[in-house]
């Protein structure tokens, strides 16, 4: 069982992640996990935890995870933008032909602000990209 196990363990926090190093082989044959280390992917800090000296092993091990740990977050963000442009769709279909008056008194200013700065915002970036 305990040959299954990862060597590390990241819990996931905001920005980054707690790490621990899993260990299934004592005497007792329970999982621990010894904190050794928190990471912050947005600045790429690694900060041992208490006294413990981090292994050159440790530091790379933990590196290649923020690494994919930041790809699978900008993935989510992309994926995200695609669930965003169809949820606009889905309300344009709402609006055309569910909404009643009142649903649309609640939604519109909001939408249309909304979608205003989107706009507006998009135009800019592009504009910028132009050679």
């Amino acid at each position: 069982m305990s040959s299954d196990l990862p060597e590390y363990y990241f819990r996931v926090r905001e920005n980054g992640a707690a790490v621990f190093r899993v260990d299934a082989e004592n005497r007792q044959r329970r999982i621990e996990m010894d904190q050794i280390a928190v990471v912050n992917i947005r600045n790429g800090e690694i900060k041992p935890q208490g006294d413990r000296v981090l292994s050159d092993g440790d530091i790379e091990r933990i590196r290649q995870w923020m690494n994919a740990r930041a790809q699978v977050l900008a993935q989510r963000d992309i994926d995200d933008i695609h669930r965003a442009v169809d949820h606009l769709n889905l309300t344009t279909q709402w609006v055309q032909a569910k909404a009643t008056d009142e649903q649309l008194d609640a939604v519109t200013d909001a939408l249309l602000l909304a979608m205003h700065d989107l706009r507006s915002t998009l135009v800019r970036k592009k504009a910028d990209r132009l050679p």
